[in-house]
């Protein structure tokens, strides 16, 4: 079974990334290399990536035949990240987001979905 899991951010969480000095951001992402590395050793990992900050994004909004293409940065809810997994089950994948480090510097959000 196929999992994207999304490591979620926010508009406060971007900006916390932003003033973190570089060693703050080089241990945080030493804690994610190790763990991706135990994903990559167990064959669960078939592919992640983080995104960069939300205001170097765009979106598209649909209304009917309509669409409006919006510069970021966006408010509410973002993704950060994702890794895409696969295992035999949820229960699967729920014990490996328990084993990931935190990804943020503040208490953040993973968020487990199904393919």
């Amino acid at each position: 079974m196929k999992f994207m899991i999304f490591v979620k951010s926010n508009p406060d969480i971007e900006a916390r990334l932003a003033a973190m000095s570089g060693s703050q951001m080089n241990e945080l992402m030493a804690a994610m290399e190790v763990f991706n590395d135990e994903l990559k050793k167990a064959g669960v990992i078939k592919d992640c990536d983080g995104l960069r900050p939300s205001r170097e994004g765009m979106r598209g909004r649909f209304d009917g035949t309509s669409r409006t293409v919006v510069d970021g940065p966006f408010t509410g809810d973002l993704v950060a990240g994702y890794w895409l997994w696969e295992l035999p089950s949820m229960e699967d994948a729920v014990a490996w987001v328990k084993r990931c480090p935190n990804p943020m510097p503040v208490p953040s959000e993973i968020e487990i979905r199904p393919i």
